[in-house]
């Protein structure tokens, strides 16, 4: 076994950033929706809205980062060996068959990590900020002659919710998925990962 660095400081500061503030929409937005109750509409609204402002600067910060740094070509998807990786993960996996794709610190994601990264990123996250801010902005938008329906910018902002929670699950799933349980989480604290 090899240790390899995969994961600089700022990534991981970045990776768990986002899933703290992620969770926090995630919370406060289904409460918001009338889901439950915990703080009550008001507070949950103000959260939200913190919580928002939050992510988008962290984004704004990391876009200019993965840019300066040549970190973005980890999200360029690639068909190269994705058959492979997805029979190990609908059967290998469950057969204790190795996996066919070694990280390095030139490709960290396998080619379904790379497609679903750049989707996140490219479909979910752009489809909940542009709606998140049409509801934010929604009276100012109705007054500049905008004829967005509140219920539809309402209805595609819960999609894009449910896309992104279903991303989150299926994200903690994979995340135990390596050698052992825990491995893909403590690669992500340490940055190192070990390598087979």
């Amino acid at each position: 076994m090899e240790r390899v660095y995969l994961f600089t400081r700022f990534e991981r500061l970045w990776h768990w950033a986002q899933a703290v503030l992620i969770i926090g929409m995630l919370v406060t937005g289904f409460e918001i929706h009338g889901t439950y109750k915990w703080l009550g509409f008001a507070q949950a609204h103000k959260v939200h809205t913190t919580i928002v402002w939050a992510f988008i600067a962290l984004w704004v910060f990391a876009i200019f980062w993965h840019l300066t740094t040549g970190e973005w070509r980890q999200y360029i998807p690639t068909m190269k060996n994705i058959d492979k990786v997805v029979r190990f993960y609908a059967v290998g996996i469950f057969r204790g068959d190795p996996h066919p794709f070694q990280p390095t610190r030139a490709r960290k994601h396998n080619p379904m990590q790379a497609q679903t990264y750049l989707g996140v990123t490219v479909v979910v996250t752009p489809l909940l900020w542009i709606s998140g801010l049409a509801y934010l902005f929604y009276n100012e938008l109705s007054a500049a002659g905008w004829g967005i329906q509140l219920g539809a910018i309402a209805l595609v902002h819960t999609i894009g919710a449910f896309l992104m929670l279903a991303f989150l699950i299926g994200h903690i799933y994979l995340g135990t998925t390596g050698h052992t349980p825990t491995a893909h989480f403590k690669a992500m604290v340490s940055g190192w990962d070990e390598a087979h």
